[in-house]
């Protein structure tokens, strides 16, 4: 399915190009509050393009906004590979955020658009292991790049760059299953809401949102950097390993549970973020890079499955028409 290889690329873009940030910054002699300034360009953005854009698939159709988001993203690629300079990768890095968030929502509704009947609930398990696939998938393969070839920008960017040209034209193949809407005034307003009939059960689901993004968001930043300062990790494929882990745990997890209630699967993702969590700090005292590891992957399995059981939870009362902007607060 098209709307799932683009979420893997998506993420792959995410997480690969942030292991030759060091280099860029190296060769571009850049200070370390300017390095800070590009990673949060990005959330900037990214948030601004969710809260703005995230429902526009659900009035004009999700292939327009998948090709313009995906247009974007190669062109931010195409910018970090050539970049030359502070102000060029800021632009490309707020491009990049741009393209996420067009994509973002309307590749998750989409995948919600074409599951099979016969299989309910599939396309929950689709939208939490595809960017999870991406993640853990561009990390290690960017690392491998980085410490087995003498060029690995090219192959890492080039490649990307093509694959996203290749979607944004690919995508007009697939029927468009949203009937368009006339967008009017205020339609776009930034808003941090979902529908009513939702919202009982969107706010019962928050607290494993929270916790999810928060605990993923901790490990992928501090991850990478621990192993080298604390467990001894020499080589970019130590730290892409790390990453790897917490993306193929939640994918397995979630493929196992899958056919869980909700409710027992929420209860796993919480339970399983607190111990993974708990385990890392003793494996850090340790020093132990092969347990710290394993409760990094302890921790993935407890984000996969906390994104898995609020979609079961969500997705079966959500009209086509409310995918995009349902999506886009839940990534919000």
């Amino acid at each position: 399915m098209l709307s799932l290889a683009a979420t893997i690329l998506m993420m792959a873009a995410a997480s690969a190009p942030s292991l030759f940030y060091p280099q860029i910054a190296e060769r571009l002699e850049l200070v370390p509050v300017a390095t800070t300034f590009v990673f949060a360009v990005y959330t900037f953005t990214l948030l601004a393009a969710l809260l703005y854009l995230g429902p526009l698939s659900d009035y004009i159709g999700r292939r327009p906004v998948v090709t313009a988001g995906s247009l974007a993203l190669a062109l931010s690629l195409a910018m970090f590979w050539f970049a030359g300079g502070l102000a060029t990768l800021l632009v490309a890095r707020a491009l990049q955020g741009l393209a996420a968030g067009l994509l973002i929502p309307a590749l998750s509704a989409m995948m919600i658009d074409f599951e099979p009947p016969s299989h309910p609930n599939i396309a929950a398990l689709w939208n939490t292991i595809g960017p999870m696939i991406g993640l853990g998938t561009g990390a290690l393969g960017a690392a491998l790049l980085l410490d087995l070839t003498p060029e690995p920008t090219a192959a890492v960017f080039g490649l990307l760059v093509l694959a996203f040209l290749i979607v944004a034209a690919t995508v007009w193949i697939t029927p468009e299953l949203v009937p368009k809407t006339r967008l009017r005034r205020g339609d776009l307003r930034p808003r941090f809401t979902v529908p009513p009939h939702l919202r009982r059960m969107f706010t019962a689901g928050v607290p494993a949102i929270i916790a999810g993004w928060a605990t993923n968001g901790l490990f992928l930043a501090l991850g990478a950097g621990l192993v080298g300062s604390e467990l001894g990790g020499s080589t970019h494929t130590h730290a892409g390993i790390v990453i790897f882990a917490l993306a193929i745990s939640g994918v397995t997890a979630s493929s196992v549970l899958q056919r869980r209630s909700a409710r027992t699967i929420s209860l796993y993702a919480t339970s399983a973020l607190a111990f993974g969590t708990a385990v890392s700090i003793g494996t850090l005292a340790l020093g132990s890079y092969p347990a710290y590891v394993a409760s990094v992957a302890i921790v993935g399995s407890g984000f996969g499955t906390a994104f898995l059981g609020v979609l079961r939870t969500l997705m079966p009362h959500t009209a086509s028409s409310e995918r995009a902007a349902v999506m886009a607060v839940i990534y919000t």
